[in-house]
């Protein structure tokens, strides 16, 4: 409960004061950080990992050795960013920028497994208020994390900001089905089975039912693109994979 002076926000299904969206946000994914890869696996039924090839196909990073730098928010554990780093040239480097240090932890401990230490960068940063100066990138990557952002806006503006003219933003996200029946089975497997086997798997299904939920409550496509457009991109799009299980937006810093 909030008081007449406390604006406040989705989490999940429940509302909170704004100001403590984050911390709780920040506790799903300290929970979840060794088993965050694991835990996408289960939401998405392995499917994430065909998503995020078309999602690298779209960014298209170059295979030269032409400077390319990308920022990865919300990526801590690396997963995109050495995927960015295998498919693209030696010129190609990836910052990641998480809210959260267990995740920025987890990923630098693979990121030298992966021996890419000297092409990944990872620091704690908020996507609200990143500590990177104007047009820095040549591309900002965000997968499966603006949801969880609590002012949306926000860090689409500060996408914006760091990006160089003609540096291109993308997206990938949990959104809405656009098929009828694959609409009811989708629920059905979100609301029952995601939480039901994290809590097998982890020991906790609150992480698990909290992620679900704020994929409900995450703006739509079109919503979603026209937010974009705000935030100063020009040529926004999105394409749809898996009957709207997931989109890929897109917009270019003109």
């Amino acid at each position: 409960m909030t008081d007449d002076h406390t604006r406040d926000t989705a989490f999940g299904f429940r509302r909170v004061a704004e100001d403590e969206k984050q911390g709780l946000v920040n506790e799903v994914f300290a929970k979840a950080a060794e088993r965050y890869d694991q835990m996408n696996d289960l939401m998405s039924g392995g499917l994430h990992r065909l998503w995020k090839d078309d999602f690298l196909t779209m960014l298209s990073p170059p295979r030269g050795g032409q400077p390319f730098h990308v920022l990865d928010v919300a990526g801590g554990t690396g997963d995109i960013a050495f995927r960015i780093v295998n498919a693209g040239g030696s010129g190609t480097h990836v910052t990641v920028a998480d809210i959260s240090p267990e995740m920025v932890a987890e990923g630098r401990k693979r990121c030298e497994r992966e021996g890419l230490l000297s092409r990944c960068d990872f620091t704690v940063g908020n996507a609200e208020a990143l500590a990177f100066p104007d047009k820095s990138f040549d591309a900002y990557t965000i997968a499966f994390g603006i949801r969880n952002v609590t002012h949306i806006d926000r860090a689409l503006k500060e996408a914006y900001r760091v990006l160089k003219p003609g540096g291109r933003f993308l997206c990938l996200e949990f959104s809405h089905v656009d098929v009828p029946l694959l609409d009811r089975i989708y629920d059905a497997y979100s609301f029952t089975v995601i939480p039901a086997v994290g809590k097998v798997v982890t020991g906790d299904g609150q992480p698990y039912r909290y992620l679900v939920e704020s994929i409900r409550t995450f703006p739509d496509q079109e919503t979603f693109k026209a937010m974009i457009e705000d935030a100063g991109f020009a040529r926004a799009s999105y394409r749809n994979l898996t009957g709207g299980v997931v989109a890929i937006h897109s917009g270019w810093r003109i």
